[in-house]
């Protein structure tokens, strides 16, 4: 061992707590950028190899009934390179002992022949056989399995056409068409299954037999999406058909997308920030401790030692910490990154789900922490190691010492010699004020951007559950119907108020850009189920007129005062030209809304309704839905506490688990900002609190100086540090936006009170060890200097 290895140990075991924050910080952000980028790139990577074995579709187009033989026509479309068609129906599921209502879609499968498109994956069970003992066998989504306990061999019934029909399951699938499985969006995982079943079976009891209502398309390499929908449209609309559409509007892809996309966001935009603040640190903190040893480094370079061996004794310093960091967050982050990816078993449905950390990663998180340690130590020996040992031997000279900016304007008389030696010593050393106030700004917008995702959840969760949908079960009939069916509703008992709507299947087209989906007809001034936005206003419905949420106004660029093309995708396929009447800042879906009267006037319609909202008396919901299995008229039936839960265990659940990682390591940054700033103040100014105590200060005086700068400091940083992560929070959000939600950047005061706090009680543990080294100092060693 060299002379200067063993001073290498020796300085580590001097400045040993320093090292360790900075390795804990280093470990922090090296770990939040593998947790959650691993996570991202592993969902990825699972869900691209099972769109690739389970041969998913590249097109969907469904239709209200064609000839087999049409199938045919669709293969000949240019494009096309593999067509496959089906019967699907969605349908009322009893299961026993539930009282919930479950939506089944059911999907028919030659058992002889299973689909090559959307390969249906057998997970346990055998493959169906068309009836067995009076059921007909199905094969179930393990999702729905997972969540209602279901088994190879277990009954179910279902209304088929209007017709109990006994299931029995013969076992548990996948399809890639499902990874994700939820019914208008949501997930939901015990209230909608999708049912494979004998094909034949299935058309005979919908008289489709020899016809199909849903096509499926693979496309031949180099294909044009546009172009092969167009002739795709072309041939099935004389039979009903809807416009066909891609992955993009597919549901479970959507979603998935939708997840990947903001994993994709919190796996860099969080965890590079992480690693910037750790490179600041790095820089701050390593580049004044080789400052602060110039007079050692003036006598090696008297002893003989050239420049490069001194250089590299320092890099090795830098370089060891950031080892120790960066083995503690990548076997942290590989293990949080296992933990994640289970979130996302529970959500989505993969054969395997294949976890990853990629190479490259690894060289990112190793090359942006060495790096940021090399740049900083280089930073501050160069200008040391650039002089004479004469010159660097040679003590600074003192500080030029003047007024401070408060007592030029007067104010002297209202500060205590002591705050006038405070603000003195800040504007002297300018530089360092700034880089303290900084770091501590920067370690309390970390905080705030970890910690505001619960916040955001919440006032989602409130606003769309408590504010929006008002009534207790949402209620959708098989067909629209007239108000009648609306008064038989309200009648049921424990039914304290019934309001009806009417969904309108639609693509809403402006230019060349569209949107499918539903428009939502309710009262002009509903009660139960409303158009809420954020800005805490429920606007009244227009007549005549449509009202967006605005995500959907600025995606199809559209203002009030613009008009719209409406393509109805369903009953006579009418096409209206509708204004844009105003639009609702809403924070679940993109939504359009019309007065219900006016949407059946536009479709030329009487006054029907296919859906309502129930406000059902406190306890009698279970009791109320059991009812609605019986009733034929009821396609489905949701309570909004189920609806809540789902979104609660599912959606708001990964999101807070990972914030709640993200602000773990956020608060290690944090500490190690703040204890380190103290800390480096400490050594920086020895000399100066050293003389103080010789010339007759108290040791309590002399640390009233040195953590009053501190106190200042915080001060200083606190408002800009609240203001920083704010901006961060809703920097984050608008990259995390998609169809499905909007998160709004509101950070609520309880997450402003913990950033502060973690900040503060660092600050105060870090003055406690610091008055201690204070009452410790070596007045005699200290005051020792080189003339």
């Amino acid at each position: 061992m060299t002379a200067l290895d063993r001073k290498l140990l020796r300085d580590l075991r001097l400045i040993w707590s320093q090292a360790l924050t900075l390795a804990l910080v280093v470990a922090a952000a090296v770990a939040g950028f593998i947790t959650t980028y691993s996570a991202y790139d592993s969902l990825q990577w699972s869900r691209d190899r099972y769109y690739a074995e389970g041969r998913f579709a590249d097109l969907f187009a469904d239709l209200k009934r064609a000839p087999a033989g049409i199938a045919n026509r669709l293969a000949q479309v240019p494009g096309v390179a593999q067509v496959e068609t089906t019967v699907v129906q969605h349908v009322q599921v009893a299961i026993p002992g539930v009282s919930d209502p479950v939506i089944g879609k059911l999907i028919g499968i030659d058992p002889v022949q299973p689909p090559q498109i959307n390969r249906v994956y057998l997970r346990s069970g055998r493959m169906i056989a068309g009836r067995s003992g009076g059921a007909l066998e199905v094969l179930v989504s393990e999702a729905f399995a997972l969540a209602r306990g279901l088994q190879p061999g277990d009954r179910l019934t279902a209304l088929v056409n209007g017709k109990r029909e006994s299931l029995r399951v013969a076992g548990i699938a996948l399809s890639p068409e499902f990874i994700f499985a939820g019914f208008s969006g949501a997930p939901d995982l015990k209230g909608f299954g999708v049912f494979w079943v004998d094909r034949e079976s299935l058309a005979s009891a919908y008289n489709m037999t020899g016809a199909f209502n849903q096509a499926s398309v693979r496309l031949a390499p180099a294909a044009n999406d546009a172009e092969v929908i167009a002739g795709i449209d072309q041939v099935l609309q004389p039979w009903g058909g809807l416009r066909a559409y891609g992955r993009s509007e597919q549901m479970s892809h959507s979603r998935v997308e939708s997840e990947i996309k903001e994993q994709r966001v919190l796996g860099t935009i969080l965890p590079g920030i992480f690693l910037a603040v750790a490179a600041f640190l790095l820089n701050v903190v390593l580049g004044r401790q080789i400052l602060l040893q110039r007079e050692q480094i003036a006598a090696l370079k008297a002893l003989g030692y050239a420049d490069a061996s001194i250089g590299w004794h320092y890099i090795k310093l830098a370089l060891l910490i950031v080892l120790v960091g960066l083995g503690l967050g990548l076997a942290a982050g590989a293990w949080l990154g296992q933990m994640l990816t289970a979130l996302y078993r529970q959500s989505f449905s993969f054969p395997e789900f294949y976890y990853r950390v990629r190479p490259d990663l690894l060289l990112v998180a190793i090359v942006v922490t060495a790096g940021a340690a090399l740049a900083a130590t280089w930073q501050a020996i160069r200008s040391t190691v650039r002089l004479s040992p004469a010159e660097a031997m040679r003590p600074r000279s003192p500080g030029i010492y003047r007024p401070s900016l408060l007592e030029r304007l007067g104010l002297a008389s209202r500060l205590s010699p002591a705050m006038r030696m405070i603000l003195r010593t800040m504007q002297r050393h300018a530089l360092r004020t700034l880089l303290t106030v900084f770091g501590v700004a920067a370690s309390i917008a970390v905080l705030i951007s970890g910690t505001f995702w619960g916040d955001a959840i919440d006032l989602l969760l409130t606003t769309q559950f408590r504010h929006a949908l008002r009534g207790d079960v949402v209620v959708g009939l098989i067909e629209p119907r007239p108000p009648r069916a609306l008064r038989e509703l309200g009648g049921l008992p424990h039914v304290a108020m019934a309001e009806p709507a009417r969904t309108v299947p639609v693509r809403l087209v402006s230019g060349h850009r569209q949107w499918r989906g539903m428009i939502q007809g309710r009262p002009a001034q509903p009660q139960l189920n409303r158009a809420f936005g954020l800005d805490k206003a429920s606007p009244s419905l227009p007549e005549g007129g449509l009202l967006l949420t605005d995500r959907l106004a600025r995606k199809l660029q559209l203002r009030p005062g613009d008009s719209v093309l409406v393509q109805v995708e369903e009953g006579e396929r009418e096409q209206l030209r509708l204004p844009v009447s105003g639009v609702v800042p809403e924070l679940m879906g993109l939504n359009a809304y019309m007065e219900r009267r006016s949407l059946n006037r536009a479709l030329r319609e009487g006054d029907l309704l296919n859906q309502a909202t129930l406000a059902v008396d406190r306890g009698h919901e279970p009791a109320l839905l059991q009812q609605m299995q019986a009733l034929p008229m009821v396609a489905s039936a949701f309570s909004k506490a189920a609806m809540l839960a789902n979104v609660e265990g599912i959606t708001a659940r990964n999101l807070k688990i990972i914030s709640g990682v993200l602000t773990v390591f956020a608060s290690i940054i944090a500490v190690g900002v703040v204890y380190n700033q103290v800390r480096i103040a400490l050594t920086e100014r020895a000399w100066e609190l050293a003389s103080l105590r010789v010339l007759g200060f108290t040791r309590a005086e002399v640390s009233r100086l040195l953590l009053g700068e501190l106190v200042i400091e915080m001060l200083l940083a606190i408002p800009i540090g609240m203001a920083a992560g704010l901006a961060l929070a809703r920097g984050i959000v608008a990259l995390v936006q998609t169809d499905e939600f909007f998160l709004p950047a509101q950070v609520q005061p309880p997450t402003y009170a913990y950033a502060v706090l973690c900040v503060v009680i660092t600050g105060v543990v870090s003055a406690a060890i610091v008055n201690r080294k204070v009452a410790a100092l070596d007045l005699v060693g200290v005051l020792k200097t080189h003339e």
